[in-house]
């Protein structure tokens, strides 16, 4: 017996909720590391940025939440929604469209908050809303020990 296909959109939206829990941790540690370094003496400015050595380990946060962010996050959230068609969950599809809709929604966010300040505050909302979607999307497809079909109907024997 292999895996199921339920069991699959499960661990993808899973996956969605804990890529969005990493996206927290990373920029949190990046931007931390940036503010020490900064009152310690550093100066952070355009040439830091395409500075590949830059002088503070944290800017692996940043990396991280960008890479993990642009590209790791879309493709879980494409493979949950397209597994979603065979998985056979109740409003699979719809909840894995909202999830892919929301990383659409989030990844265009981050890539215009450095032109719109503001737009970082959206982005934390949104993914705050990509969270929680996600979280629901995985409880949908949660595993039952005995399925409605397979239970035993009260007052009905079975022969064995």
């Amino acid at each position: 017996m292999g895996i199921s296909m339920k069991t699959v959109y499960r661990v993808l939206a899973y996956l969605v909720a804990a890529g969005v829990v990493v996206q927290a941790m990373a920029i949190v540690y990046g931007v931390s590391g940036l503010y020490k370094w900064i009152s310690d003496g550093g100066v952070f400015d355009k040439a830091t940025l395409e500075n590949k050595d830059a002088d503070f380990p944290e800017t692996v946060g940043l990396a991280v939440h960008g890479l993990n962010g642009s590209l790791i996050i879309p493709l879980v959230a494409l493979a949950l929604f397209v597994c979603s068609f065979f998985a056979k969950v109740p409003r699979g599809v719809r909840w894995a469209g909202f999830v892919l809709l929301l990383v659409v929604i989030q990844v265009n966010l981050g890539f215009a908050a450095p032109g719109l300040p503001a737009l970082g505050a959206l982005h934390g909302l949104n993914a705050l809303a990509l969270f929680t979607a996600a979280l629901v999307a995985g409880r949908r497809a949660r595993v039952t020990a005995v399925s409605a079909a397979e239970a035993p109907r009260p007052g009905v024997t079975t022969a064995v």
